[in-house]
């Protein structure tokens, strides 16, 4: 499946359905295809019923502005590019306001299948 983007802008933006133990939203998340793991912002997560308090599976992760932990869940569903993942594992971890986006589709979400992001046809295919 194959989604259009904007290619006169700066970061490749998707939109990606996820899913939480008190229903679902849509985000904007940036394809990063230099993140390994997908990244959400956790109020987005608390709004849809994630006890982010409950969470004990910390990660150490290197962002621009240096060395921090942050919390891990298993989102109930993921869903984006015309690809679904359950049980899928990410990083609880806000972008600054600037970024516009709610966080990255990271490497691991694309693992196992073709990525092709075209610019000259703004799309980008992930199957």
């Amino acid at each position: 499946m194959s989604v259009a983007f904007d290619s006169t802008q700066g970061l490749v933006i998707v939109l990606a359905q996820i899913y939480g133990p008190d229903g679902d939203t849509v985000v904007r998340l940036a394809l990063d295809t230099g993140a390994v793991g997908t990244l959400i912002n956790p109020v987005i997560l608390a709004a849809i019923g994630y006890d982010l308090t409950q969470i004990s599976d910390q990660i150490r992760i290197v962002t621009g502005s240096g060395i921090e932990n942050v919390s891990r869940l298993a989102l109930q569903q993921i869903g984006s590019l015309g690809q679904t993942r359950e049980e899928f594992l990410i990083t609880c971890h806000s972008l600054p306001a600037a970024t516009g986006v709610d966080g990255l589709l990271g490497l691991d979400f694309c693992r196992g299948q073709r990525l092709v992001v075209d610019f000259r046809a703004s799309e980008v295919t992930l199957d």
